[in-house]
Parts: structure tokens; sequence; C-alpha cells
């Protein structure tokens, strides 16, 4: 089966009224995490990955660059891509009414999804957001995931205008996710519209029955290992698993969340050794992508590695 670790690269500043006077202090914190027991942002994810000899695919948001300009954009892919891990397109279209010159013509106010967005807008945002990117990366770019992964049919039809072959943006567990293509060709294998190739991010049903996407800081390792077990028992051809830049830090500080990192830890510690059961890796050749019928099962876990991860919650909010 083959395992997609994959990593969404963006920058927040406590909200949108003092961009200028916040940007200073969060972008170290959203890049490096800075703290005494290390950088566990950025730095310590791919330090991770590479002690464990695994490729990560890193999506990156680089629109707030065209606000706060390129060298920081280009500081992030720098440190991907010296790690020798890969590059791809993230877009949070919330960055588009502060950019000037205008990307659109309607930049009124806040329009928090692709979804809120024409087709024509979709593809211009894409076409800016990718050559941002490109430039300072230095070499093309050709898979996307959408902001809160928040895309409709439309969006692919815009991709694929921008060159973009591959996207992992659809998450079933969010409503605003392409809930039409999720009915149409189920979400837990690759599937094509308009020439792009989706592979949904790997959504399982947990000890309680309910739904979760196979999150590190959403999921507690006994969940995920299951969760891949299950996958590969069923006969999966592809399990994605989704974190962030800042995942491995307690919310709003730059101090380590050593349960996440424990997790992200124990996942690569296991992928490493048993690489005769996945493949780690991009998303390779796409052409073999046979349709969906939509009609397999989800991946299950059980109730013991739920109520584990609960435990754990209880304990990051006592250490917090």
């Amino acid at each position: 089966m083959n395992v997609h670790l994959t990593f969404d690269i963006e920058i927040w500043c406590n909200g949108w009224a003092h961009l200028d006077q916040e940007f200073a202090s969060c972008y170290p914190r959203y890049v490096y995490g800075h703290s005494q027991h290390g950088d566990y942002a950025l730095p310590k994810t791919l330090e991770i990955l590479n002690r464990y000899g695994l490729p990560g695919v890193f999506f990156v948001e680089p629109l707030f660059s065209a606000k706060f300009g390129a060298s920081y954009l280009e500081e992030i892919v720098r440190l991907i891509d010296d790690a020798g891990q890969e590059t791809q397109l993230h877009l949070h279209p919330e960055w588009t009414d502060e950019i000037r010159p205008a990307i659109i013509a309607d930049v009124s106010g806040k329009r928090q999804h692709l979804t809120y967005y024409t087709q024509d807008e979709q593809t211009a945002l894409i076409r800016h957001a990718k050559a941002l990117l490109e430039n300072a990366l230095g070499k093309p770019v050709s898979a996307f995931r959408a902001g809160s992964y928040a895309l409709n049919e439309e969006t692919f039809t815009a991709l694929a205008n921008n060159g973009i072959t591959v996207d992992s943006s659809i998450n079933p567990c969010y409503a605003i996710s392409a809930p039409e293509l999720v009915r149409q060709h189920g979400a837990v294998a690759p599937f094509m519209v308009n020439g792009v190739a989706a592979y949904p991010v790997s959504v399982f049903g947990d000890g309680f029955g309910r739904q979760r996407p196979a999150q590190v800081g959403a999921c507690s390792f006994g969940e995920m290992r299951q969760a891949l077990e299950s996958a590969r028992d069923a006969g999966y051809s592809d399990f994605v698993i989704v974190s962030h830049n800042f995942e491995m830090l307690k919310p709003g500080r730059a101090d380590p969340d050593f349960v996440v990192v424990r997790r992200f830890e124990r996942l690569c510690h296991y992928l490493a050794a048993n690489k005769s059961q996945y493949s780690v890796g991009g998303f390779g050749n796409h052409a073999d992508i046979q349709p969906s019928s939509g009609k397999s099962r989800l991946p299950r876990t059980g109730m013991l590695s739920t109520t584990w991860r609960i435990a754990e919650q209880l304990v990051r909010r006592g250490l917090s």
C-alpha cells in the first residue's frame, strides 16, 4: 500500500486586525517553533523524517508572501528543499484581500474558501499562488491542497488550467470538501476529475464508530497504526496522512507538545520498520488510477486505541 505523509505549511497572525504587528513573532513560531527544547515546527518534522529515511510531501501556502515579501517564502522552501523533501502547493484564499495589486477584481472582503470563488477566480488565484511558489522554489510544482479542504468540481478545472495534475484536498470529514464528488466516487481510493488525480485524505472509523481523518495531531498512534493495517488488509492502494508545521507545538505557543511529538516519532518508526508492507512516497503515476465504485468500507480501529487518544487529550490539556 502506498502511504503519503503530507504536511500543510502555513503562516497565521492571530487574526487579521494587526497583521503587520503580529507577523514578526508569528512567522518564527510557525516556521521554526524555537524553544528551550529545540525547534519543533518545520525543522523537527524534517529531522524526524530524514532520521527514518522517509519522504514527505510539503504543501506550502505562498499567498502570505505577496503581503510580506518573497524572502520569507524562499526561507521556507529552502528548508524543505535542502532536506531533500518535496514541495507542493497549498492555498488559503483568506489572504486574497490583503494583497496589492489585487489578484482578482472582487477583493472587497474575506472569502474564506475556494468554493466561494467562481471558476475563473479560482483559476487566477491558483495561477498566482503557483507562480509565487515556483519562483521561490526554482522548479515546477504539480500537486495541490486547498485550504480548509474546501473545493468543488470547478476547482479541478482550475487546477487543470494551471497544469496541476494531482489534488489531495478532499477530506470527507469536512462538509465543504467536494461533497458531490465524495457521493459520486467515495473517498477511500484515488479517482480522476477533469483530468486531475484526486487523492483524498484518509478517514477511518474510530473505536466509537465516528469518522476521523488520519491526522497526526488528532489520532493516537494506536489508531493510526490500526487504520493503516485495516486499510492494507482491505486492499487499499493509497493511504494519505496529514499534519501541519505547527502540529507538534502547544496551541498558541512555541513549546513542543510532546504527546504529538511521540505520536509522530512512533508513526515514522513503524513505517520505516515495515517497508515491505508500506511504500512511503509522493503521489506517483496517476495514469494507472481506475475509477472507484465508492463502496469500499472505511478502515476501522479498536475502542482501546480511541480511549487512549481521549486520555492523551486530557493529559495535553493538563500540561498546556
